[in-house]
């Protein structure tokens, strides 16, 4: 198998030098890119299958450069690097589809357990997710190629919005714990992570609203529950 290649944008010389030689001795091939404006040349001329970001980027700052990418590719997986310990940064960049957020200084060798986690999630879906379907009431969500349908409309989902609905219907009408949404996608349980899902149940709350039949039912202290007719 080819190696995985990752679209690396830092502006710091000393530790973009240091992560490329680094990630390239654990099989990795990388791209570097030195500001926001390159990075994002460089990821529409390129074929990558995951993309670390500075926060702090000149010209484009990393936030923005996610927002680019995620309009082109909805599905590759983002983390994001900074100095900055903020909750709204960190939750800034979950809003934004990012995979994992991870704050200066950080171990080299944890960075490469976390990308080899996000990559194994994402092959798996790949793999065993083919030509997966549900009915959700009047929805019919085709996990595959995310979409959701109802009386002719299509809406298209985004891959962590998919995620989270396909582990509500495969627990149709029962609870499932907010911890095992977490832990299946994104590896940890944690409060960043927690308030990045409840943002996406917000979101597919309101692409099911259409059908007052279906509801996502917060257990409180406990997880969700999606309560619906299942239709065959």
């Amino acid at each position: 198998m080819k190696n995985r290649h990752i679209l690396l944008v830092e502006d710091d010389q000393n530790l973009g030098d240091l992560l490329v030689d680094f990630l390239s001795m654990e099989g990795f091939e990388v791209t570097l890119a030195r500001d926001g404006i390159s990075g994002w040349e460089i990821f529409q001329n390129g074929k990558y299958d995951l993309c670390i970001l500075d926060c702090m980027l000149p010209g484009r700052d990393g936030f923005s450069l996610a927002s680019y990418i995620r309009k082109r590719d909805k599905w590759i997986p983002i983390i994001f690097l900074t100095a900055k310990s903020l909750k709204s940064d960190r939750l800034l960049g979950f809003d934004l589809g990012g995979d994992d957020y991870i704050t200066k200084p950080f171990d080299e060798d944890e960075l490469v357990r976390r990308i080899n986690a996000i990559l194994k999630r994402c092959e798996y879906g790949n793999n065993d997710n083919i030509n997966v379907k549900y009915q959700v009431g009047e929805y019919s969500f085709d996990y595959s190629n995310l979409m959701l349908h109802r009386k002719g409309a299509a809406t298209r989902m985004t891959q962590k919005e998919g995620d989270v609905l396909k582990i509500l219907c495969e627990r149709m009408n029962h609870v499932v714990r907010r911890e095992d949404i977490l832990v299946s996608i994104w590896g940890r349980d944690d409060y960043f992570h927690g308030r990045s899902l409840d943002v996406f149940i917000s979101k597919i709350r309101k692409y099911l609203k259409e059908d007052t039949s279906v509801k996502i039912q917060n257990i409180h202290g406990v997880g969700f529950e999606l309560m619906a007719k299942k239709e065959r």
